[in-house]
């Protein structure tokens, strides 16, 4: 189990390049650097997939090497869009955005499950996604504009100059709704983290407990349940960021706290159809689908919010910074080591009867338990953000 997660405990490259990007960010062209990002992940991507067994150690540093293309688009994009939209506008296309997280998550299971399967080698898992990834960058590059930063605020027309960057460092740390709303992002970043490495090994194990499947002794086994969990992250992926932004443009009507409530309201459900996964899938594998499918949507439902909260409590020249520690925070605290985490505890408690199929899968659902336990601390944060809030988008208002 742990060696499954070495290359994903990588994924601090992408911690240490993100502050980097988001200085960038804040200072020169977005477009050029955002597609400079995914150009680089691209090349990274399809050149780890021709590296040799002999030459492990490389193979894992090009694997988080993969981490410095993703920060560059994940901590510019939405600064981008801030500039381009407002209000509630802004929440929409926002949504629309943070779909591609879910949905393209849900797609890398299918389309690399698939490759893998259809030539019977996982290296061709790795060699579909650089075609898509070149073809965006170059689409960015030639046709996204780059809107002039706090062009669509009320505060835009005031912006005058720059602050330094330990300038911007101090007043984030003093910004509590930012402060909070990154925590909260760490523990839905912990949760899919581990999910997204677990959850099909833990089905399939169910299912050898049930009796209704052979347990896989092969190198390459069948990818049904990563096909199935794919197919689900992307369809709670899509649901889950369309119903946030709808709830939220309707309770903004009756609260102007809607934000941070609606995503505590929605991390504090999702914990407990998580729960129910791990009660259910002894004996239902339906269920257990039926409990990710409602945990998932419910999950994914404050993605674009937390974006969204982050433009109002944060200057416009001041996010590229925000979200790129934002999501240094939620890599460092959330899927960084989470997949290595759950993979450590359930070695550990698996020892003690190495060879009994139930005592496997039920060691992995024991540490698994730690994910919605997570969870509700993320809620508890928003909570916290939802105290601040108001203030917090005042002062940034006045700036």
């Amino acid at each position: 189990m742990i060696h499954k997660t070495l290359t994903h405990f990588l994924s601090p490259l992408f911690m240490v390049a993100a502050p980097i990007f988001g200085y960038l960010g804040d200072r020169f062209n977005r477009k050029v650097i955002l597609s400079c990002g995914i150009f680089f992940w691209s090349i990274v991507t399809l050149s780890s997939s021709f590296i040799s067994k002999e030459y492990y150690w490389l193979f894992v540093l090009s694997r988080g090497l993969v981490g410095i293309g993703e920060s560059s688009y994940s901590s510019i994009s939405p600064t981008i869009i801030g500039d381009l939209f407002t209000s509630n506008s802004r929440t929409m296309m926002l949504s629309v955005f943070y779909l591609a997280i879910p949905l393209g998550s849900g797609l890398g299971y299918i389309l690399g499950s698939s490759a893998k399967v259809a030539a019977g080698d996982w290296h061709w898992a790795l060699r579909v996604s650089p075609v898509l990834g070149i073809t965006a960058g170059t689409l960015i590059l030639v046709f996204v504009p780059e809107p002039k930063r706090g062009s669509v605020d009320q505060m835009g027309g005031r912006i005058k100059t720059r602050t330094s960057w330990l300038c911007d460092m101090k007043a984030l740390a003093k910004n509590r709704s930012y402060v909070f709303s990154s925590l909260a992002s760490a523990a839905v970043s912990f949760a899919t983290g581990a999910f997204g490495m677990w959850i099909p090994l833990y089905l399939a194990r169910a299912q050898v407990v049930q009796k209704t499947a052979e347990a896989c002794t092969k190198e390459i086994c069948s990818s049904t349940d990563s096909l199935i969990f794919g197919a689900i992250t992307c369809v709670t992926g899509l649901l889950g960021v369309v119903i946030g932004a709808a709830t939220t443009r309707f309770c903004r009507q009756k609260t102007e706290r809607a934000d941070p409530l609606v995503c505590a309201v929605s991390m504090l459900g999702s914990a407990i159809f998580i729960c129910l996964i791990f009660v259910v899938a002894k004996k239902s594998i339906v269920g257990a689908y039926v409990c990710i499918f409602i945990g998932e949507t419910l999950l994914f439902l404050n993605w674009a919010i937390t974006a969204d909260i982050l433009m109002f409590v944060v200057i416009p020249t001041r996010r590229a910074t925000a979200v790129a520690f934002q999501s240094f925070t939620s890599h460092l605290l959330g899927d960084a080591g989470s997949p290595y985490l759950i993979g450590l505890i359930s070695d550990a408690l698996q020892q003690s009867y190495a060879t009994s199929a139930l005592w496997r899968f039920l060691s992995l659902g024991y540490a698994l338990m730690l994910c919605p336990f997570i969870i509700v601390l993320g809620g508890m944060f928003f909570l916290a953000t939802a105290l601040f809030f108001l203030d917090d988008r005042e002062k940034a208002e006045k700036q």
